[in-house]
């Protein structure tokens, strides 16, 4: 199917989610509120991470008095996307593995990579039923996860480091509350999920076969990123960098007091303090000034490492048919919001 046809496919999609999201979040690239202030469009997903804390301390709102502040939670990155594509939100999270179909045929979303939220680890992995005791075990059986996600990625891979293809599973597409929902009813063989939907089926006697940081030791990466669309960011660069200190914050704070850091992400998950602690240990959190290292985004003139991982995952995307074709390096190294960074890093 072209490109273009399939973009367009995926616009039309999109027409339920705006219905769902226009009343909180505007409709427009650059929408305002009734009382005229411009509207800040944040899309956000229940992950054990310090974006939780910025939104339950409302960091942004105490350092935007000026502008109307709009949280919308998602269960995807691809549903961010979506939103991203039909102009319903500004500002969001997505893993690694949507941002990188986002930045390549056919969406070729117009947006740029602003922060790392974390580095995945233990907080994705498979899980499989009792007496499936490996990944290659899993031949014929029916796993569950996200697609387009950063889970489906790593699940991709541990299959093919197991030596399985895709046709000698069955996988199928859902998001990790309705996965858990098909493993009570034992529609589903195993899951490939993140926390605290992870943390649920392990308690029901899920095995963890492999984790996402095990993955990523084996060469794949992955990772939760902060995305910003290019038109707000050229237009509203003030709002952006009171974002970026609000997320800094936070992490300084996860890194500094974790207990403290925890009763938020506890409160908006709806857990415990002691469970979102858990949580938050199996995430790798990076302040500004560490996001500027080569490994990571990197400084103006110096595009980091990220941008060569979300090219390395676009060709194991592309491999998969998940992307039509794979960008040049200097297209990640282009999305990589370094300038943005620079401005608020110490």
């Amino acid at each position: 199917m072209p490109g273009r046809t399939r973009r367009t496919l995926l616009l039309a999609s999109a027409t339920a989610l705006v219905a769902l999201t226009a009343t909180a979040c505007g409709g427009g690239a650059d929408a305002a509120s009734g009382s005229g202030k411009t509207q800040v469009r944040i899309a956000y997903q229940a992950i054990p991470n310090a974006d939780l804390v910025v939104k339950n301390r409302k960091l942004l709102e105490k350092a935007l008095p000026d502008a109307d502040v709009k949280w919308v939670k998602f269960d995807s990155g691809a549903d961010v996307n979506t939103a991203v594509i039909a102009g319903s939100v500004d500002l969001g999270l997505a893993g690694s593995s949507p941002v990188t179909k986002g930045l390549s045929a056919p969406l070729n979303i117009p947006y740029k990579v602003l922060w790392i939220h974390d580095l995945i680890g233990e907080n994705e992995a498979l899980v499989a039923r009792k007496g499936i005791t490996s990944v290659k075990a899993l031949k014929g059986r029916k796993i569950a996860t996200p697609f387009g996600s950063t889970s489906h990625y790593s699940l991709l891979a541990a299959l093919q480091a197991a030596g399985l293809k895709e046709s000698d599973v069955t996988l199928v597409d859902l998001q990790p509350q309705d996965a858990l929902a098909a493993w009570q009813r034992g529609d589903i063989d195993a899951a490939y999920v993140w926390t605290p939907t992870l943390t649920e089926l392990a308690a029901k006697g899920g095995k963890v076969l492999v984790t996402s940081r095990q993955i990523a030791e084996q060469g794949k990466p992955t990772a939760d990123l902060g995305v910003v669309t290019n038109a707000f960011a050229a237009k509203h660069p003030k709002i952006v960098d009171a974002w970026l200190t609000a997320e800094n914050r936070a992490v300084e704070l996860a890194k500094s007091d974790p207990a403290k850091a925890a009763e938020a992400i506890g409160a908006e998950l709806n857990v415990s303090p002691a469970d979102a602690r858990k949580q938050l240990a199996q995430l790798v959190l990076l302040t500004a000034e560490e996001q500027q290292g080569a490994d990571y985004l990197g400084k103006p003139g110096a595009p980091g490492a990220l941008a060569k991982n979300l090219r390395d995952a676009a060709v194991f995307l592309k491999t998969q048919k998940a992307v039509d074709a794979v960008p040049d390096r200097s297209v990640f190294e282009k999305a990589l919001a370094v300038k943005e960074l620079s401005r608020v890093a110490k």
